[in-house]
């Protein structure tokens, strides 16, 4: 079957342009440039897609098992009543760590084996596997350190996604990549707005908590064009195999839409319920939970980042999405309609008519 070309369909450009009239900001820079296929995005916590992809590849290999306790991989982690705490636990934000350590700083950030020593001794907040409890940063560094420790070859986290995600799926690491080289930092989009992002520069950096350009955060720190984010995203749509290349069972795909323990349950740390799966994505199609952006059915796993940045893959349709902006007030534009409301609903036109027409 024959992929829809959303590229040159003009129902795509128009809702691009609608976007534009509803808030979103349309060009790179302060200067003008005009935002196009090769402007990089930080995409947040659309981040948490790719570890969690790069977690299950080491769960297909046999190298974890995400049922097993943390700390059957990392035995320090299990100081300060951690040793029972399970892999599923931390994907799905249940692991009662939301925290990150005390006193941190950009620069400690940029600190891998700093980091993993102050985490592998905090103290949860909540019994393990009792609270819904976002873990913004510290579940990136946790999950990043399973995959460092289980990797054959011991290799840093960001070169275990360059090697075993990027390279395979024919991906740039100068498109896709935790941080800038000097060389790109021009291709990197400004952000704007947002009261609760004011320091802001153009690589995403916040002084306060975020990463600065040599951090590897695998929580929040992916900076990539949307065509890159959204490669990944469809080889999760299809199953686990794109372009003749497997890195995923379909099998295990099919698990990530189960939603997590008491999923209902408000978030302590988001405040409200979101309707997340055991496997590291949000899952759509819950009515009240799921954001509704993404489409109304359960066969659809997400990531949602800061600003309002989203990627999913559609199970049922085959389709992935991945939406990079730079405007960080956007999610507070809801009238006549979400930023973002035109360009799915040109996507899920276009999905619609291959649908009927096969």
């Amino acid at each position: 079957m024959t992929p829809p070309d959303f590229a040159n369909d003009p129902r795509i450009r128009a809702a691009l342009d609608r976007a534009i009239e509803l808030g979103e900001i349309g060009y790179a820079d302060k200067e003008g440039t005009p935002a196009d296929e090769n402007t990089l995005f930080p995409v947040f916590s659309v981040t948490k897609g790719i570890t969690s992809l790069a977690v299950h590849i080491q769960a297909d290999r046999g190298l974890i098992d995400i049922q097993d306790s943390v700390s059957k991989y990392w035995p320090e982690f299990a100081a300060a009543g951690k040793e029972r705490i399970t892999i599923e636990q931390v994907l799905s934000h249940r692991s009662g760590v939301p925290q990150m350590p005390a006193n941190i700083t950009p620069e400690l950030m940029a600190n891998w084996q700093w980091m993993v020593e102050q985490i592998a001794h905090l103290e949860p907040l909540y019994p393990p596997n009792t609270a819904n409890a976002y873990h913004v940063l510290v579940w990136g560094w946790v999950l990043g350190e399973i995959v460092r420790r289980t990797d054959v070859n011991s290799r840093p986290f960001h070169i275990f996604i360059n090697e075993e995600i990027l390279l395979p799926l024919g991906i740039s690491p100068r498109n896709l990549n935790f941080g800038v080289p000097d060389d790109d930092l021009p291709r990197v989009a400004t952000l704007y707005g947002g009261n609760e992002f004011p320091l802001l520069d153009n690589r995403g950096d916040k002084p306060e908590i975020g990463s600065t350009g040599q951090t590897v955060d695998p929580s929040a720190g992916v900076i990539a064009t949307a065509a890159s984010v959204a490669r990944i995203f469809a080889l999760l749509a299809e199953g686990g195999q794109l372009d003749g290349v497997r890195l995923l069972s379909s099998e295990t795909i099919r698990t990530f839409t189960r939603p997590r323990t008491n999923a209902k349950d408000p978030d302590k740390v988001i405040g409200i319920p979101v309707w997340v799966g055991k496997a590291g994505f949000w899952v759509g199609g819950e009515l009240g939970y799921s954001d509704s952006l993404v489409g109304d059915h359960g066969e659809i796993i997400y990531s949602a980042g800061a600003g309002g940045s989203l990627a999913w893959a559609d199970l049922r349709d085959h389709i992935a999405v991945a939406i990079c902006h730079n405007n960080m007030d956007s999610p507070a534009i809801m009238q006549p309609e979400r930023t973002f409301a035109p360009i799915v609903r040109a996507v899920g036109e276009i999905v619609a008519e291959r649908r009927n027409s096969n």
